[in-house]
C-alpha cells in the first residue's frame, strides 16, 4: 500500500464555509460563479519500481501520481485511520518515488482559494483507511480530481495495473461461481446415479435375498 512519506503534509477535510458556493469545474463551461483566473493542471507521474523502465514502453508499469495546481501537488495515500489520506508535497518531488514525467491535463478557472476549498472538500471522500491498491488508489484520486477540474481523463496507462487487477478479480469471482456450479452439478449427478443404482439393486433382488435383508433389519 502507498503511504504518505516524510515531507508530505496532510489535507484536513473542510466543512464548507459556503454550501452555496458555485465552483466552475470545467473551464469550457463559463458560469457567473467562475473566476477570471486560469491555471494549468498537471498530472505528475512517478515510478514505484525500477522495473517500470523495462515495461513502460509496452504501456505497463506500477505508478504513483499527484495533481499539480498553483505550485502545489496533491496526492492520496494509505494509513490506518478514518481520516483523510490526501496530502500535499512540493511538485515533482514526492518523497520515496522516482519522478518520471509531467502531463498537462488542461486548465482550471478556480482561483487559489477556491481550489484549496475544492481539494479540502474532495479529501473527505478519500480517507486513508479506504485506500485499496486495485479499487481506490492514488491514481483513482488523481483521475477524479483532474476530470472535475479540467473535464479530461488521465492516460489509461497510468492506472492500467489496477484495471487489469479488476478484470482478474472479476474473472476469479466468475471462476469460483463456475466451479461452485460445477461442483453442485457433480453432487446432483452422483446423488441421482446412486438413487438409480439403488432402485436397480432392489428390483434385481430375489425373494430370498429380500427376506434375508428383512430379517436382518
Amino acid at each position: 500500500m502507498m503511504k504518505p512519506k516524510n515531507g508530505s503534509h496532510p489535507i484536513m477535510p473542510l466543512r464548507s464555509r459556503n454550501p452555496a458556493a458555485n465552483f466552475c469545474m470545467f473551464p469550457k463551461v463559463k458560469s457567473a460563479g467562475c473566476s477570471p483566473c486560469e491555471a494549468p493542471v498537471y498530472l505528475n507521474v512517478y515510478d514505484l519500481t525500477n522495473a517500470n523502465g523495462y515495461v513502460y514502453w509496452a504501456g505497463l508499469g506500477i505508478f504513483h501520481s499527484g495533481v499539480e495546481v498553483y505550485g502545489v501537488e496533491y496526492a492520496f495515500g494509505a494509513h490506518d485511520y478514518p481520516t483523510s489520506g490526501v496530502f500535499e508535497v512540493e511538485p515533482r518531488r514526492c518523497p520515496g518515488f522516482k519522478f518520471r514525467k509531467s502531463i498537462f491535463m488542461g486548465i482550471t478557472c478556480l482561483d487559489p482559494a477556491q481550489l484549496r476549498e475544492f481539494i479540502e472538500r474532495q479529501s473527505g471522500s478519500y480517507n486513508g483507511d479506504t485506500y485499496h491498491l486495485i479499487f481506490k488508489n492514488c491514481n483513482h484520486f488523481c483521475e477524479d480530481i483532474c476530470y472535475k477540474l479540467t473535464g479530461n481523463r488521465m492516460p489509461k496507462w497510468v492506472n492500467r495495473l489496477a484495471r487489469i487487477g479488476i478484470i482478474s478479480h472479476m474473472c476469479f469471482i466468475e471462476l469460483k461461481v463456475l466451479l461452485g456450479l460445477a461442483f453442485l452439478g457433480f453432487v446432483h449427478y452422483v446423488t441421482a446415479y446412486f438413487r438409480r443404482h439403488s432402485k436397480l439393486l432392489r428390483s434385481a433382488m430375489t425373494p430370498t435375498s429380500k427376506l434375508i435383508m428383512k430379517r436382518r433389519g
